[in-house]
């Protein structure tokens, strides 16, 4: 969805340091468990007067993150970037697709996928996470608005 393109782009600043991998620590129980401490030593080292980003797509389509999140922190900051949910959905088909191809597995049409009995399967997991207003619901539950700041992704992309 852009999510990288956009922290090498803000890994540029020198006022923001950024995370070397995404964590999951938020959305993967396994690795919310080792706790805040374990979460933060992962975190590159910075100075007090720079922002130190984290970025793991999966937080944003995890029903848990949201809360966790907030008990972290309540004033948190978040980024957010979208892209068009159709392109968004072909941009991950696409992706898996020749990942497949590459690796010698057999592979699905996209309609196929896609359509299940002639109408939509919600149930495909790129469809699922582009379903942005089921998801943001969730994190309007813990944030207001004015803390999340949304990047269209079709203009970072242009």
């Amino acid at each position: 969805g852009g999510t990288r393109a956009l922290l090498e782009m803000l890994d540029i600043h020198p006022n923001i340091v950024v995370a070397a991998t995404e964590v999951h620590f938020f959305d993967w129980d396994e690795n919310y468990v080792k706790g805040i401490d374990w979460y933060r030593n992962l975190m590159p080292f910075s100075y007090g007067n720079q922002i130190t980003i984290e970025k793991t797509p999966g937080y944003f389509t995890s029903p848990q993150a949201p809360g966790r999140i907030h008990d972290m922190n309540s004033s948190i900051k978040l980024l957010l970037i979208l892209r068009d949910p159709t392109e968004r959905v072909i941009s991950d088909y696409t992706q898996v697709y020749y990942n497949r191809v590459e690796s010698h597995k057999p592979v699905q049409l996209f309609e196929d996928i896609v359509i299940k009995n002639g109408v939509l399967n919600t149930k495909y997991k790129a469809i699922q996470r582009s379903l942005y207003d089921v998801h943001m619901e969730k994190w309007l539950k813990h944030f207001s608005l004015d803390q999340i700041h949304i990047v269209d992704g079709n203009t970072l992309i242009k």
